[in-house]
């Protein structure tokens, strides 16, 4: 197939695009409105920015089927706080539950059985079921288009991070295999992280220098 992206049906982008872009990490956003109460939604247009300060991205789309934002996106817009919780393989068919499209008043902490325990330096819950959380507040958020098929890149800070000692080694190591992150593909297939490849980093070329 060869054609020019501005002829090709916004849908049929987004297949190519999710379908060719992965595996891809999931951010699952826990966020509150301006009235307090809790939303947890999952997005795979996630990923983190750079460490130095710590920063992480996540991209809410507009929602078909009613043209609007989705609830994550006014959230961050009224109170600049979210929080990533990682999603393991116990909690795959949880996340799948937080991806259902609910009116703004559902609990999706309580809809899909999850247990909100409170974050240390933000607003929003964290999901106590999960061992690793980093605690987020906005700095940027960037509109890219306003009709359905575009959205939004949210860049948050780093404030605070939790992670269970259970994933954990050498103080600041995440185990893989006790993590057991799941990975999403396109349409409705995730993936397991079941064989690492580990290969060395080639040694930079350039040449340093001390000031």
């Amino acid at each position: 197939m060869e054609r020019n992206a501005r002829d090709i049906p916004w849908r049929s982008l987004y297949k190519l695009l999710t379908g060719a872009i992965v595996p891809r990490p999931i951010g699952w956003i826990s966020t509150v409105d301006e009235k307090g109460r809790p939303n947890l939604a999952p997005f795979s247009f996630f990923n983190a920015v750079c460490s130095n300060p710590p920063h992480v991205l996540f991209c809410p789309g507009i929602r078909s089927t009613d043209g609007a934002p989705k609830d994550t996106l006014r959230n961050v817009h009224a109170t600049g706080e979210f929080v990533v919780n990682i999603v393991t393989e116990p909690l795959l068919d949880a996340m799948n539950r937080t991806a259902t499209e609910l009116p703004p008043d559902v609990d999706e902490f309580a809809y899909a059985g999850l247990t909100p325990i409170p974050s240390v330096a933000v607003t929003p819950p964290r999901v106590a079921e999960s061992p690793v959380h980093f605690e987020c507040r906005v700095v940027h958020i960037y509109e890219v288009g306003t009709e359905p098929g575009a959205g939004s890149v949210v860049i948050g800070e780093v404030v605070h991070v939790h992670v269970a000692n259970e994933v954990l080694f050498d103080g600041d190591k995440i185990d893989i295999q006790a993590l057991q992150p799941v990975g999403r593909l396109a349409g409705g297939d995730y993936c397991r992280v079941r064989e690492v490849i580990h290969l060395p980093r080639p040694p930079s070329q350039i040449q340093h220098t001390t000031s």
